[in-house]
């Protein structure tokens, strides 16, 4: 976990004007499988490493899919990655998304922006899986309609379970929802007192969409959220991704209201 293995750009597919998918297969021996929620440390030659969540996997098992907004000169050297590539990858590393709280109940799933891309490998567990839960549902969120990641997976999901989309600001042509996500809390079925919710995204929509869970009557305990900080070693040494007693490389990404909410009302330094 270490070390950086080997891994090749076997795929590279645009999903907007910054953001990219890269599939990447092992060169030798393949990491341990990664479970949805769990990041890697991917290491673009020369620029460094940078966390990345597991956005899929692919049907050989072995490989990993990750979905890269360019932002900074490491993600950006990572999303001008073409087929034939190398990277480095350690991992995997954090907490999954607990699925056994949801067992028996309805799954909501709440994504903003590139935060949709941890989820998407756990919204297809839930649909391959229907027998473990009452329901699945999908609330995805983003800046404008030109941001949205996935665009005709969304329309395949929709064939599978209500998936409600709504944007910040509406462009030429847009004739679906506009606004932030918790206004489509109401659009889609689930039964708060037996729900269990994924939230990834923008720190601000997490927040305001998990009081807005609670207040409805969904459990604290059971309204998971993938936090972000920044991460530089993985494994919890290097401090930097500290959040109160967390470290979130360690103790996370992904932590549940009832310990998160009192955390993130500390404000950043």
């Amino acid at each position: 976990m270490n070390v950086p293995q080997p891994y090749q750009v076997v795929g590279r597919d645009r999903e907007t004007a910054d953001t990219v998918t890269l599939t990447l297969e092992p060169v030798g021996d393949p990491l341990p499988a990664f479970r949805p929620g769990q990041f890697a440390m991917v290491y673009a030659f020369p620029r460094g490493e940078v966390p990345l969540s597991l956005s899929g996997t692919t049907p050989s098992g072995t490989g990993l899919t990750h979905t890269v907004r360019a932002v900074g000169p490491v993600t950006s050297a990572l999303a001008g990655l073409r087929p034939g590539h190398h990277v480095g990858v350690r991992g995997p590393f954090g907490t999954p998304w607990d699925l056994a709280a949801a067992r028996g109940g309805d799954l909501l799933l709440v994504a903003g922006g590139v935060g949709l891309a941890p989820l998407r490998p756990l919204l297809l567990r839930a649909l391959d899986e229907p027998r473990d839960h009452r329901g699945v549902a999908l609330v995805v969120g983003a800046r404008t309609p030109a941001d949205l990641l996935y665009r005709d997976q969304c329309d395949t999901w929709a064939q599978r379970a209500p998936v409600a989309v709504t944007v910040d600001r509406p462009e030429p042509g847009w004739t679906g929802n506009v606004g932030v996500v918790t206004t489509l809390l109401d659009r889609v079925p689930y039964q708060p007192r037996n729900t269990t919710a994924y939230l990834c995204g923008p720190e601000v929509m997490m927040r305001a969409t998990a009081r807005d869970l609670v207040h409805r009557g969904v459990p604290a305990s059971r309204v998971f959220l993938s936090l972000e900080r920044t991460m530089r070693c993985g494994t919890g040494h290097c401090g930097q991704c500290q959040l109160g007693p967390l470290l979130l490389c360690r103790d996370g990404p992904v932590v549940a209201w009832d310990r998160a909410e009192a955390l993130l009302a500390v404000r950043e330094l």
